[in-house]
C-alpha cells in the first residue's frame, strides 16, 4: 500500500507513511479530514469533499489546502493503491497544522496533508442504533467541522457496541435530535421525511446533502424523542451511503420502509450515474 505524505513529498510506503510526533494533528488533534468511498478506483463525490475540506480549514484558522494538489493526491493515492484495494475502500484525508511547539500554541511549519485508503466491506443491510445522553455542543466552535478531535465519538460509537448497536445517536444541547458518531439521520414522521437542521451542531455531510438535493426531504429541528415515534429511520454518510435503521432502542421499524427504499433507489441511480455529482 503506498500513502500521499506531504512531509515525505508524495507517494511512500506504508514503512516509510510517517509524520512528526511533534505535529500538531497528533499532539492536540488541530487539524480536519474527510472520508470518501472509492468504488472501482474511483473516489466519490471528491469535489464536494474538497470543498468541504476547504470550509473546515478555513473555520479552524488553517491556510487553504492547494485545491489541486490535495485532488492529486487522493487521485494518486487511489490509482496507486486500485489492486490493492478492490472495488471498494475508504479514503481519508488529513491535513493538520503541522510541527508545532508541545501546547495548543501553533508553530511556524507548513501545514501537513496525509492521504490514505484501505479495503473495506459494505454495511449491513440495516442497522440497530442507540441514543446517547452526551449532547453534541451546538455552541461550539466546531460546529460545521469535520475535526481530527474525535473522542466523543469514539466514546459513544462504545457505548454503541456495548448494546449490540452499530451507531450511536445524540441530541444537542437543548433536546433536539442531532446525528450519529460518523452519520447523518434522517426519519419519517407523518409522512414525511425530514433531518435535523445546521443549527443543531451537526455535521453538513455529503451524503445528506445529496439526499436533500434527490428527494423530498425537508430540514426539521424534533426532540431525540421524535425518534420512538417516526414511521421509519435510515442513516447517511460517505461509506454507508442510505443505510436503513431496524431498531432504535426498544423501537423497531421497517427496514427499508417505503420511502427508505425510494431514497435508496434514487441514491443508487444518480451515483451510478455520476462519480462527483
Amino acid at each position: 500500500m503506498k500513502y500521499w505524505v506531504s512531509e515525505r513529498g508524495g507517494l511512500v510506503d506504508l514503512d516509510h507513511a510517517t509524520v512528526s510526533v511533534l505535529d500538531h494533528g497528533f499532539t492536540v488533534a488541530d487539524g480536519v479530514f474527510e472520508t470518501l468511498k472509492v468504488v472501482d478506483g474511483v473516489p466519490f463525490a471528491l469535489t464536494r469533499h474538497l470543498d468541504r475540506l476547504d470550509r473546515s480549514a478555513e473555520r479552524i484558522g488553517l491556510p487553504a489546502p492547494a485545491r489541486e494538489g490535495v485532488r492529486v493526491a487522493a487521485l494518486a493515492t487511489a490509482e496507486a493503491n486500485a489492486r490493492a484495494i478492490g472495488p471498494l475502500a475508504r479514503m481519508r484525508i488529513t491535513y493538520t497544522a503541522g510541527v508545532a511547539p508541545l501546547g495548543s500554541d501553533r508553530g511556524d511549519a507548513e501545514p501537513t496533508l496525509v492521504v490514505a485508503t484501505a479495503p473495506t466491506h459494505p454495511w449491513p443491510e440495516s442497522a440497530a442504533v442507540i441514543t446517547v445522553p452526551w449532547p453534541r455542543n451546538d455552541r461550539s466552535p466546531l460546529v460545521g467541522v469535520k475535526s481530527t478531535s474525535y473522542m466523543e465519538n469514539v466514546l459513544a460509537l462504545a457505548e454503541a457496541h456495548r448494546h449490540g448497536a452499530g451507531e450511536a445517536l445524540m441530541p444537542d444541547t437543548v433536546g433536539r435530535l442531532c446525528e450519529g458518531t460518523g452519520s447523518n439521520v434522517f426519519l419519517v414522521v407523518d409522512g414525511e421525511l425530514i433531518t435535523p437542521t445546521l443549527a443543531t451542531g451537526c455535521l453538513p455531510g455529503v451524503t445528506r446533502a445529496l439526499v436533500l438535493e434527490w428527494s423530498d426531504a425537508r430540514e426539521r429541528d424534533v426532540p431525540i424523542g421524535a425518534l420512538a415515534e417516526a414511521e421509519e429511520v435510515f442513516l447517511t454518510s460517505s461509506t454507508r451511503d442510505v443505510q436503513p435503521v431496524h431498531r432504535c432502542d426498544d423501537v423497531s421499524y421497517a427496514a427499508p420502509g417505503p420511502v427508505t427504499r425510494a431514497v435508496q433507489a434514487e441514491f443508487r441511480a444518480r451515483a451510478a450515474a455520476s462519480p462527483d455529482p
